[in-house]
């Protein structure tokens, strides 16, 4: 728009003045520069610097980058050549076989012991207690007298009940003479017998009853706490004291269903009963099985059991504590060391070792389908630690040779038994399987490993148990 104002204007001076002049129109005023221009030489004055500083640090960056490369494919090479070295110097850890023996099985029971004959020694009639005879904890004898009881109104009875049989023998006689004299039937007689047979059982009654406050020992024993003092007033009933035979000792205990349907298949004579007292020594004494309860207890599954000891020293007294050692002989049992086991969810398990040859036969076969890489020669290198290694392994001791090789496979073993030392095992192993004895927490599930062999009877003569 400027444009055509100074173009109108020169014009215009020319057609006054009539002869052409010479104007000098002013220029435009310049155009301000656009931003976005300014701004994109800006930019490319400044990234000139940027580019250099890169460029430098490339220059040192890159040599860096190639040794970072070069450390993370030897620590490649060297986890390769680690684990290729674990599964040829895998863990050496000891195996042994489970074996079939005649094992002696015994079983623990909580048991009591009471005497055969225990009783509680009580007052037939009332009356003053006049004397006590025995110390507590003595021994008696059958027969022995061990309380006395005065018992006045019994002796009064006695007394008028003696004079009653005097009177009827009296009127007997009479009768008698009387019959003779014929002055009285025979009726008369009979009477007067009767009267006087009366009067001797009423004598005879009190006599008993005068008796009873004499009490004496009913069987040999040993007498209890006393719990009348001397000049009490008894009274019918009262307790004065217990008494225990203690020549044999009744020993009851609880045993489970299964353990009752095993001792039933077992003969008689095979089962040994022994006493384990609360000192942790055996009673010299073996017992015998006397009895067996007829009904199960429901609440827990379990019969009761008793055995029967003598006791010829009196060491065993009733109320006493203890454990029953039940014993028998089971044929042909599977025994393995209880280390060779361990627990996960109470569940028992073992570490079966199968060979590795033929765990390498029968993957062969999956690997057979499987596309093959081409062959490529291996690159000639130098000696590294792996050669050093494998060259260290052909040099051994001669006990490496008779390492061996397996596959550890974790199995679920269901036992029968526990011993001292041992299991016996139910169901999950056979005679001729291999089981990892020691280092069990060294390996797991499908590891290769290598380990020594050791014979089972000679694991099992260092083990507290008892076999045949």
């Amino acid at each position: 728009m400027a444009s055509h104002h100074y173009a109108r204007s020169h014009c215009l001076l020319q057609g006054s003045a009539g002869t052409p002049t010479t104007l000098k129109i002013p220029q435009p005023p310049a155009v301000r520069p656009n931003l976005a221009d300014k701004y994109q030489k800006t930019m490319k004055i400044s990234l000139v610097p940027a580019f250099g500083i890169v460029l430098i640090l490339s220059i040192f960056t890159l040599p860096a980058c190639n040794k970072l490369e070069e450390i993370v494919a030897g620590e490649a090479e060297h986890d390769e050549g680690h684990s290729e070295g674990e599964h040829h110097g895998a863990h050496k850890i000891l195996a042994t076989s489970p074996v079939l023996k005649d094992v002696i099985s015994t079983q623990q029971y909580v048991c009591q012991i009471h005497s055969c004959r225990h009783i509680e020694v009580r007052s037939l009639e009332g009356g003053y207690l006049e004397q006590i005879l025995v110390n507590e904890g003595q021994a008696v004898r059958q027969g022995d007298l061990i309380f006395k009881i005065l018992p006045t109104l019994y002796q009064a009875r006695l007394e008028s009940d003696i004079a009653e049989a005097q009177v009827a023998q009296i009127e007997l006689q009479n009768s008698q003479r009387l019959l003779e004299l014929k002055q009285v039937a025979q009726p008369e007689v009979a009477l007067a017998q009767a009267k006087l047979a009366k009067a001797q059982a009423n004598v005879n009654l009190a006599q008993a009853e005068l008796a009873f406050a004499n009490i004496k020992a009913p069987f040999d024993g040993i007498v209890d706490r006393q719990y009348q003092q001397l000049g009490s007033l008894i009274e019918e009933g009262d307790v004065l004291s217990t008494l225990s035979d203690n020549s044999v000792m009744w020993v009851y205990f609880n045993v489970p269903e299964a353990r009752y349907l095993e001792y039933q298949e077992s003969p008689k004579d095979e089962l040994k009963v022994e006493l384990m007292l609360a000192n942790g020594q055996k009673f010299q004494q073996e017992g015998v099985i006397g009895a067996i309860e007829a009904e199960f207890n429901n609440e827990n599954g379990n019969i009761a059991f008793r055995a029967d000891f003598p006791n010829p020293n009196r060491l065993l007294r009733h109320g006493q504590t203890g454990t029953v050692l039940l014993s028998h002989v089971v044929k042909d049992a599977l025994v393995i060391p209880q280390r060779a086991t361990f627990e996960i969810l109470a569940k028992k398990y073992a570490l079966v070792l199968s060979d590795a040859s033929e765990e390498a036969a029968n993957e062969a076969p999956s690997h057979a389908h499987e596309p093959q890489e081409a062959h490529q020669p291996a690159p000639a290198t130098t000696p590294t630690a792996e050669h050093s290694n494998t060259s260290a392994h052909d040099n051994a001791p001669e006990h490496d040779a008779q390492l061996e090789h397996g596959v550890v496979h974790q199995r679920e073993i269901v036992i029968q038994s526990e011993l001292d030392d041992i299991y016996l095992i139910k169901d999950g192993l056979q005679p001729n399987e291999k089981i990892v004895l020691e280092g069990t927490q060294q390996v797991r599930d499908g590891d290769k490993v290598e380990y020594e062999y050791r014979n089972p009877d000679e694991v099992l003569s260092h083990l507290k148990y008892h076999a045949e």
